[in-house]
Protein backbone atom coordinates (compact mmCIF):
# COMPACT_ATOMS: atom_id res chain seq x y z
CA UNK A 1 0.00 0.00 0.00
CA UNK A 2 1.10 3.55 -0.69
CA UNK A 3 -0.28 7.08 -0.70
CA UNK A 4 -0.95 8.51 -4.16
CA UNK A 5 -2.16 12.07 -4.64
CA UNK A 6 -2.71 12.05 -8.39
CA UNK A 7 -2.59 9.90 -11.51
CA UNK A 8 -2.37 11.92 -14.72
CA UNK A 9 -2.88 10.27 -18.10
CA UNK A 10 -1.63 11.42 -21.51
CA UNK A 11 1.41 13.28 -20.16
CA UNK A 12 4.07 14.31 -22.68
CA UNK A 13 6.61 16.16 -20.51
CA UNK A 14 7.61 13.45 -18.02
CA UNK A 15 9.73 11.25 -20.25
CA UNK A 16 9.49 10.01 -23.86
CA UNK A 17 6.21 9.43 -25.66
CA UNK A 18 2.74 9.43 -24.15
CA UNK A 19 2.90 8.54 -20.46
CA UNK A 20 0.89 8.15 -17.31
CA UNK A 21 2.42 10.01 -14.37
CA UNK A 22 1.82 8.62 -10.88
CA UNK A 23 2.34 11.17 -8.11
CA UNK A 24 3.39 9.79 -4.72
CA UNK A 25 3.22 11.80 -1.51
CA UNK A 26 6.24 12.71 0.57
CA UNK A 27 9.45 14.67 0.01
CA UNK A 28 12.56 15.27 2.11
CA UNK A 29 13.34 18.62 0.45
CA UNK A 30 11.57 21.93 1.01
CA UNK A 31 12.17 23.97 -2.14
CA UNK A 32 10.42 27.36 -1.90
CA UNK A 33 9.42 27.20 -5.59
CA UNK A 34 7.71 23.81 -5.30
CA UNK A 35 4.66 23.68 -7.59
CA UNK A 36 3.30 20.61 -5.77
CA UNK A 37 3.52 21.71 -2.10
CA UNK A 38 0.65 19.35 -1.30
CA UNK A 39 3.10 16.52 -1.99
CA UNK A 40 5.67 17.42 0.67
CA UNK A 41 3.93 15.71 3.58
CA UNK A 42 3.71 11.96 3.22
CA UNK A 43 0.40 11.82 5.05
CA UNK A 44 -3.07 12.43 3.61
CA UNK A 45 -4.01 16.05 4.27
CA UNK A 46 -6.87 18.53 3.95
CA UNK A 47 -7.09 21.18 1.27
CA UNK A 48 -9.45 24.17 1.37
CA UNK A 49 -10.37 26.29 -1.67
CA UNK A 50 -11.54 29.58 -0.16
CA UNK A 51 -12.86 31.00 -3.45
CA UNK A 52 -15.61 28.37 -3.58
CA UNK A 53 -16.78 28.81 0.02
CA UNK A 54 -20.11 30.50 0.86
CA UNK A 55 -19.68 30.10 4.64
CA UNK A 56 -22.64 27.75 5.00
CA UNK A 57 -21.06 26.21 8.13
CA UNK A 58 -21.88 22.58 7.34
CA UNK A 59 -18.23 21.58 7.72
CA UNK A 60 -18.11 23.02 11.25
CA UNK A 61 -21.20 21.04 12.22
CA UNK A 62 -19.55 17.67 11.51
CA UNK A 63 -15.93 18.33 12.52
CA UNK A 64 -15.13 16.66 15.85
CA UNK A 65 -11.86 18.60 16.24
CA UNK A 66 -13.53 21.97 15.60
CA UNK A 67 -10.96 23.05 13.00
CA UNK A 68 -13.52 25.08 11.03
CA UNK A 69 -14.52 28.46 12.48
CA UNK A 70 -16.08 31.62 11.06
CA UNK A 71 -15.23 35.19 11.93
CA UNK A 72 -17.80 37.94 12.41
CA UNK A 73 -17.58 38.84 8.72
CA UNK A 74 -18.16 35.12 7.92
CA UNK A 75 -14.58 34.49 6.81
CA UNK A 76 -13.92 30.75 6.91
CA UNK A 77 -10.84 29.92 9.03
CA UNK A 78 -9.23 26.46 9.04
CA UNK A 79 -6.87 25.17 11.76
CA UNK A 80 -4.89 22.75 9.61
CA UNK A 81 -2.59 21.74 12.48
CA UNK A 82 -5.47 20.12 14.38
CA UNK A 83 -6.92 18.32 11.35
CA UNK A 84 -6.79 14.50 11.48
CA UNK A 85 -7.91 14.08 7.84
CA UNK A 86 -11.01 12.10 8.72
CA UNK A 87 -12.84 13.48 5.69
CA UNK A 88 -16.14 14.23 7.45
CA UNK A 89 -16.04 17.89 6.43
CA UNK A 90 -15.18 16.97 2.85
CA UNK A 91 -18.30 14.83 2.56
CA UNK A 92 -20.48 17.53 4.11
CA UNK A 93 -19.38 20.39 1.85
CA UNK A 94 -21.96 21.00 -0.91
CA UNK A 95 -19.66 23.26 -2.95
CA UNK A 96 -16.48 21.18 -3.22
CA UNK A 97 -14.38 23.62 -1.20
CA UNK A 98 -12.73 20.86 0.80
CA UNK A 99 -10.91 17.76 -0.31
CA UNK A 100 -8.41 15.24 1.00
CA UNK A 101 -5.11 15.18 -0.84
CA UNK A 102 -3.77 11.66 -1.08
CA UNK A 103 -5.37 8.26 -1.23
CA UNK A 104 -4.10 4.98 0.13
CA UNK A 105 -3.92 2.51 -2.75
CA UNK A 106 -2.50 -0.96 -3.36
CA UNK A 107 0.13 -1.13 -6.08
CA UNK A 108 -2.03 -3.35 -8.28
CA UNK A 109 -4.86 -0.82 -8.26
CA UNK A 110 -2.46 1.88 -9.42
CA UNK A 111 -1.14 -0.36 -12.18
CA UNK A 112 -4.66 -1.27 -13.31
CA UNK A 113 -5.15 2.43 -14.00
CA UNK A 114 -1.79 2.78 -15.73
CA UNK A 115 -2.25 -0.08 -18.20
CA UNK A 116 -5.52 1.36 -19.52
CA UNK A 117 -3.42 3.33 -22.01
CA UNK A 118 -1.02 0.55 -22.96
CA UNK A 119 -1.70 0.94 -26.69
CA UNK A 120 -0.64 4.60 -26.56
CA UNK A 121 2.60 3.72 -24.80
CA UNK A 122 3.54 1.19 -27.45
CA UNK A 123 2.66 3.44 -30.39
CA UNK A 124 4.49 6.49 -28.99
CA UNK A 125 7.41 4.94 -27.12
CA UNK A 126 5.90 6.05 -23.83
CA UNK A 127 5.21 4.36 -20.53
CA UNK A 128 4.79 5.19 -16.86
CA UNK A 129 6.56 7.85 -14.79
CA UNK A 130 6.67 7.82 -10.99
CA UNK A 131 7.02 11.28 -9.52
CA UNK A 132 5.77 13.30 -6.56
CA UNK A 133 6.84 14.73 -4.21
CA UNK A 134 9.80 12.44 -4.14
CA UNK A 135 8.73 8.90 -5.08
CA UNK A 136 11.65 7.22 -3.28
CA UNK A 137 10.22 8.38 0.09
CA UNK A 138 7.77 5.48 -0.34
CA UNK A 139 10.57 3.18 -1.42
CA UNK A 140 8.99 -0.26 -0.93
CA UNK A 141 5.80 0.88 -2.64
CA UNK A 142 7.83 2.33 -5.52
CA UNK A 143 9.73 -0.94 -5.97
CA UNK A 144 6.44 -2.83 -6.11
CA UNK A 145 5.05 -0.40 -8.71
CA UNK A 146 8.18 -0.67 -10.84
CA UNK A 147 8.12 -4.47 -10.62
CA UNK A 148 4.50 -4.60 -11.77
CA UNK A 149 5.22 -2.14 -14.58
CA UNK A 150 8.08 -4.29 -15.84
CA UNK A 151 5.88 -7.39 -15.69
CA UNK A 152 3.49 -5.49 -17.97
CA UNK A 153 6.34 -4.69 -20.35
CA UNK A 154 6.17 -0.93 -19.77
CA UNK A 155 8.93 1.66 -20.14
CA UNK A 156 9.59 3.01 -16.64
CA UNK A 157 10.78 6.42 -15.54
CA UNK A 158 11.43 8.00 -12.14
CA UNK A 159 11.55 11.72 -11.48
CA UNK A 160 13.73 12.19 -8.41
CA UNK A 161 15.51 14.89 -6.42
CA UNK A 162 18.47 12.55 -6.01
CA UNK A 163 18.46 12.20 -2.22
CA UNK A 164 18.82 8.42 -2.41
CA UNK A 165 21.26 5.97 -0.82
CA UNK A 166 23.57 3.91 -3.05
CA UNK A 167 21.85 0.69 -1.99
CA UNK A 168 18.48 1.99 -3.06
CA UNK A 169 19.85 3.35 -6.32
CA UNK A 170 21.15 -0.12 -7.18
CA UNK A 171 17.71 -1.63 -6.57
CA UNK A 172 15.94 1.06 -8.60
CA UNK A 173 18.40 0.83 -11.48
CA UNK A 174 17.35 -2.76 -12.18
CA UNK A 175 13.75 -1.69 -12.78
CA UNK A 176 14.04 1.83 -14.23
CA UNK A 177 14.66 2.71 -17.87
CA UNK A 178 15.13 6.45 -17.37
CA UNK A 179 15.92 8.73 -14.43
CA UNK A 180 14.78 12.36 -14.53
CA UNK A 181 17.23 13.76 -11.98
CA UNK A 182 16.68 17.23 -10.54
CA UNK A 183 19.70 19.46 -10.10
CA UNK A 184 18.45 22.49 -8.18
CA UNK A 185 21.44 24.59 -7.12
CA UNK A 186 25.23 24.66 -6.87
CA UNK A 187 27.40 24.83 -3.77
CA UNK A 188 26.20 25.91 -0.33
CA UNK A 189 23.00 27.39 -1.73
CA UNK A 190 21.69 23.87 -2.44
CA UNK A 191 21.26 23.06 1.23
CA UNK A 192 20.00 26.56 2.03
CA UNK A 193 17.27 26.22 -0.59
CA UNK A 194 16.35 22.54 -0.27
CA UNK A 195 17.57 21.34 3.14
CA UNK A 196 19.82 18.71 1.54
CA UNK A 197 23.54 18.98 0.69
CA UNK A 198 24.46 19.20 -3.00
CA UNK A 199 26.98 16.37 -2.52
CA UNK A 200 24.11 13.93 -1.89
CA UNK A 201 22.65 14.66 -5.33
CA UNK A 202 26.05 14.57 -7.03
CA UNK A 203 26.80 11.19 -5.42
CA UNK A 204 23.52 9.88 -6.83
CA UNK A 205 24.43 11.26 -10.24
CA UNK A 206 27.84 9.55 -10.12
CA UNK A 207 26.29 6.25 -9.03
CA UNK A 208 23.67 6.31 -11.78
CA UNK A 209 26.33 7.17 -14.31
CA UNK A 210 28.59 4.32 -13.14
CA UNK A 211 25.68 1.87 -13.35
CA UNK A 212 25.04 2.89 -16.95
CA UNK A 213 21.57 4.31 -16.24
CA UNK A 214 20.00 6.69 -18.73
CA UNK A 215 19.66 10.15 -17.17
CA UNK A 216 18.03 13.43 -18.10
CA UNK A 217 19.19 16.30 -15.91
CA UNK A 218 16.25 18.52 -14.97
CA UNK A 219 17.19 21.98 -13.79
CA UNK A 220 14.51 24.21 -12.25
CA UNK A 221 15.66 27.79 -12.72
CA UNK A 222 14.10 30.52 -10.59
CA UNK A 223 15.03 34.08 -11.44
CA UNK A 224 16.83 35.82 -8.60
CA UNK A 225 17.18 32.56 -6.68
CA UNK A 226 19.44 30.10 -8.52
CA UNK A 227 20.05 31.72 -11.93
CA UNK A 228 23.74 32.28 -11.20
CA UNK A 229 26.60 31.87 -13.65
CA UNK A 230 28.14 29.35 -11.25
CA UNK A 231 25.03 27.18 -11.47
CA UNK A 232 24.81 27.34 -15.27
CA UNK A 233 28.49 26.41 -15.55
CA UNK A 234 27.95 23.46 -13.23
CA UNK A 235 25.01 22.22 -15.33
CA UNK A 236 27.13 22.48 -18.47
CA UNK A 237 30.03 20.65 -16.80
CA UNK A 238 27.82 17.80 -15.57
CA UNK A 239 26.24 17.37 -18.98
CA UNK A 240 29.63 17.16 -20.67
CA UNK A 241 31.36 14.94 -18.13
CA UNK A 242 28.64 12.35 -17.40
CA UNK A 243 28.32 10.23 -20.53
CA UNK A 244 24.95 8.78 -19.46
CA UNK A 245 23.32 12.21 -19.10
CA UNK A 246 21.40 12.31 -22.37
CA UNK A 247 20.35 15.94 -22.06
CA UNK A 248 19.93 18.81 -19.63
CA UNK A 249 16.50 20.44 -19.44
CA UNK A 250 15.83 23.94 -18.16
CA UNK A 251 12.61 24.00 -16.13
CA UNK A 252 11.65 27.70 -15.90
CA UNK A 253 9.79 28.91 -12.84
CA UNK A 254 6.04 29.28 -13.11
CA UNK A 255 3.73 30.74 -10.50
CA UNK A 256 0.71 28.56 -11.28
CA UNK A 257 1.10 26.56 -8.09
CA UNK A 258 1.27 29.42 -5.59
CA UNK A 259 -2.42 29.12 -4.66
CA UNK A 260 -1.80 25.52 -3.59
CA UNK A 261 0.31 26.69 -0.65
CA UNK A 262 -2.60 28.66 0.78
CA UNK A 263 -5.05 25.81 0.22
CA UNK A 264 -3.06 23.60 2.64
CA UNK A 265 -2.47 26.35 5.18
CA UNK A 266 1.16 26.99 4.21
CA UNK A 267 2.99 30.21 3.40
CA UNK A 268 4.33 30.72 -0.12
CA UNK A 269 7.57 32.71 0.14
CA UNK A 270 7.68 33.36 -3.64
CA UNK A 271 4.11 34.58 -3.97
CA UNK A 272 5.17 37.90 -5.50
CA UNK A 273 7.45 36.28 -8.09
CA UNK A 274 6.06 36.15 -11.62
CA UNK A 275 6.51 33.23 -14.01
CA UNK A 276 9.68 33.22 -16.10
CA UNK A 277 9.23 34.49 -19.65
CA UNK A 278 10.03 32.50 -22.82
CA UNK A 279 12.89 34.94 -23.39
CA UNK A 280 14.36 34.06 -19.98
CA UNK A 281 14.18 30.37 -20.77
CA UNK A 282 15.88 30.86 -24.14
CA UNK A 283 18.70 32.84 -22.49
CA UNK A 284 19.18 30.19 -19.81
CA UNK A 285 19.32 27.45 -22.42
CA UNK A 286 22.05 29.36 -24.24
CA UNK A 287 24.08 29.46 -21.04
CA UNK A 288 24.12 25.66 -20.76
CA UNK A 289 24.65 25.16 -24.50
CA UNK A 290 21.21 23.72 -25.30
Amino acid sequence: MGIVFDIQRFCVHDGPGIRTSVFLKGCMMHCPWCHNPESIKKEIQLSFENSKCVSCGKCAQVCQNKIHTFSQDKTHLVDFERCISCGNCVQSCPFGCLKLIGKEMPAKEVMDEVIKDRKYYHSSGGGVTFTGGEPTVQFDFLIELLTLAKEEGLHTCIETNGAISRERIAALAKLTDLFLLDYKATGKSHKALTGVEETVVLDTLDTLNELGCSIILRCPIIQGINDSEEHFEAIKRIHRSCYNVKEAEIMPYHSFGTHKWHSIGAECSLEALKSATPEMKAEWEKKIGE
